[in-house]
């Protein structure tokens, strides 16, 4: 199973991705678009991306990616985060990570390092990375990306801010592999209109058949300015009858856009 996923090797992502694939099938890419491109055109069998975190809410990088690339989900993989700050030893001015991992420790690095320099970068093992050549970095991470033998050690475990961080990946195939079995289900619609009550008719559907909405976001559709693709998930499957029928509504009142059928799937949790 060709998988591929944000690298370089060591990120939470390729965590993820160790659970639908063994290591020398796992291929890396710098950006989610590119993850997902490499799935829609059949280049890679799955793509791992994160889709939500508990702390910081949705990656928008995802959302846009799978509104625009041809793709299923046919899977929910949800994996703790557990951030450490790793670094050669206690003096460093700068502190790379992630753009997410940095947020998920604010409290922690605004109480302890005030003065460090943070910066984002593409992936929390890529400012591992910097920590392991340059001493003056560190980097935040699993603790399993210490690196004793190259100096790199853990200088603080769980500095994140809330002890539950968790995020939420979805591993995607191509688009033809598309399921309708499975708990959860994920829709794109771009109802291609904007009036009074929109949003409520779309939502209507579902509360009619008792179909629990798991979560609903808005994006923008880059088309005009107040004009957005709707991502909804819902827990129920694409082979229920009142699935099938919410999305008939649904597809009538975005006649002049279009409804894009995710796939069904499962969750399956990571544990360490």
């Amino acid at each position: 199973m060709r998988t591929v996923t944000l690298g370089p090797e060591g990120t939470y992502s390729h965590r993820a991705a160790s659970a639908i694939a063994d290591d020398d099938e796992i291929g890396f890419r710098q950006s989610v678009t590119s993850i997902v491109e490499a799935v829609a055109t059949g280049e890679y069998d799955r793509g791992i991306v994160p889709i939500e975190n508990s702390i910081e809410g949705s990656v928008t990088e995802s959302l846009d990616a799978v509104a625009e690339y041809d793709v299923a989900i046919v899977r929910e993989i949800v994996t703790p985060i557990r951030h450490a700050l790793l670094a050669q030893g206690p003096e460093f001015d700068m502190i790379a990570s992630h753009s997410q991992a940095l947020a998920q420790c604010r409290s922690y690095l605004e109480r302890e390092y005030p003065d460090a320099t943070l910066e984002a970068v593409a992936s929390t093992a890529q400012g591992v990375e910097f920590a392991r050549d340059d001493p003056s970095i560190a980097g935040i991470g699993h603790p399993a990306n210490a690196d004793i033998e190259n100096g790199l050690e853990v200088l603080a475990e769980d500095i994140q801010d809330q002890d539950s961080n968790a995020t939420r990946f979805f591993a995607l195939a191509p688009a033809d592999e598309r399921s309708t079995g499975g708990g959860k289900s994920t829709f794109v619609v771009y109802p291609n209109a904007n009036y009074p009550g929109l949003l409520l008719e779309l939502l209507e559907p579902f509360a009619e058949r008792d179909i629990n909405l798991s979560r609903v976001e808005s994006r923008p559709s880059g088309q005009r300015l107040g004009d957005y693709v709707f991502h909804i998930d819902v827990e129920a499957g694409l082979y229920e009858s009142r699935t099938i029928e919410a999305l008939e509504d649904i597809e009538e009142l975005a006649e002049k856009g279009w409804v894009r059928r995710l796939g069904s799937y499962d969750l399956e949790h990571v544990v360490e």
